[in-house]
């Protein structure tokens, strides 16, 4: 996910508990903060309310879907710099599929929604090998051979590596496991940029990927029309400086500490409610007409995942520059590093395998413009894909909104079917 949906998490998994009471509210009164009708606040409310007593909320990503009668597999990934990653699999007899999150994101993203709706479940109900990844520094990946987590050199990177070394090290293992020479690639938001890092940077491994889709392609985001992100990337260098002198290297990341802070600021009344019903409605990176509100309780069980200051920054960076670039560090530690004052930009050019983007006139992250500037950078774009404007797809419905099936699914299987 690009950054505002790492925003996103921050806000919404804080504010679990000042959910349930302003779900809990004047149906009236709430319904005037998210500008919905009474009628259909109160369906919203009712359904989150239902929500909480899914046991999903309680089960690991592997209870779930051993819990929904899928096969299971966990593997373990080296990569080239001394990272441990965790892999998923539900293996099947059909070609390899490798799902790759976003940006505070995990495997379980692609679970949660359910047997009925959820991507790793369909695809193996359509008999697919499926292989959920997980970057470094996530919840499921958090080691290495020599670095600590606790320290602040195992967080020297950002979504620049996960495409350079985690990538590649997760399509080598999961073709040598199946004994296959190539795989479909399906990822979102941060997903899809850690792909056109890798198609750019290692382009061998094009060869490798038969077809790419990119659900919310996050590359170019200088027209990204959320305000908060706009404010956040010109001070970006700032923050991370500001955070990493007081040793904090990450964010969000699954700990005791995050849920003591979560239980504090839910019982914060006024901080919590401009915190959850103000800021959180700002974003605007779903749509009403698809938020499934029975799901919110297990999505944040299972959500934020962690990530790097670097991931984030650099995010921020590419909405300053409005280029798709290397991490800037700066002029001096440039010169050093690339040779040059300014990061070089990604040679998309250099992607050789098929790339379908999936985006949507309403997201207000991955805007239609950047994707369009995105469209012409590549050299093997086989499909663009708006979804129809009458759904409002924001940002986090290309992966849980209530009509995925129909809208996203439909669309993803009928590629795969094409290009073998």
């Amino acid at each position: 996910m690009a950054y505002s949906t790492g925003l996103f998490f921050l806000l919404l998994s804080t504010c679990h508990g000042q959910l349930v009471n302003t779900l809990s509210r004047s149906p009236k009164i709430s319904a005037q903060k998210m500008n919905q009708s009474p009628s259909e606040y109160t369906n919203m409310r009712a359904e989150f309310i239902a929500g909480l007593n899914n046991e999903d909320v309680k089960l690991s990503i592997g209870e779930l879907i051993l819990k929904y009668g899928y096969p299971l597999e966990e593997h373990e990934v080296l990569t080239e710099d001394g990272y441990i990653l965790t892999m998923f699999r539900i293996p099947g007899k059909g070609p390899v599929v490798l799902l790759m999150h976003g940006l505070f994101g995990s495997a379980d993203d692609f679970v949660v929604a359910g047997p009925k709706n959820s991507l790793a479940y369909l695809l193996a109900n359509d008999g697919y090998d499926v292989w959920l990844g997980n970057a470094r520094g996530n919840k499921h990946s958090r080691r290495h051979v020599s670095l600590d987590p606790a320290g602040p050199a195992f967080w020297k990177f950002s979504w620049h590596e996960i495409g350079y070394y985690d990538l590649p090290a997760m399509i080598d293992y999961s073709l040598n496991m199946t004994n296959r020479r190539s795989l479909y690639y399906i990822g979102h938001s941060q997903g899809t940029t850690t792909f056109f890092v890798m198609g750019s940077e290692r382009p061998e491994y094009n060869e490798k990927v038969i077809l790419m889709i990119a659900l919310a392609p996050s590359a170019y985001l200088s027209n990204t029309n959320s305000q908060a992100t706009q404010i956040l990337a010109r001070s970006g260098g700032l923050i991370k400086k500001v955070l990493n002198n007081n040793g904090i290297y990450e964010l969000l990341s699954d700990t005791p500490l995050i849920r003591i802070v979560k239980n504090i600021l839910c019982d914060a009344g006024p901080v919590a409610d401009i915190l959850c019903n103000r800021i959180v409605m700002s974003l605007n990176i779903f749509s009403y007409t698809e938020l499934n509100a029975t799901l919110l309780p297990v999505i944040f069980s299972h959500a934020p995942s962690g990530a790097s200051i670097g991931q984030v920054n650099h995010y921020l960076q590419g909405i300053v520059s409005g280029d798709f670039r290397q991490y800037d560090h700066g002029p001096d530690r440039n010169m050093k590093k690339y040779g040059r004052v300014t990061p070089p930009s990604y040679p998309l050019a250099k992607i050789s395998a098929p790339v379908a983007l999936f985006f949507s006139d309403s997201d207000l992250v991955c805007s239609s413009r950047d994707v369009y500037k995105l469209r012409r950078k590549l050299s093997n774009c086989v499909d663009m894909y708006k979804i129809p404007n009458e759904y409002h797809f924001g940002h986090v419905d290309f992966i849980w909104a209530k009509h995925f099936r129909n809208v996203i699914y439909k669309r993803i299987i009928k590629l795969l079917k094409t290009h073998v």
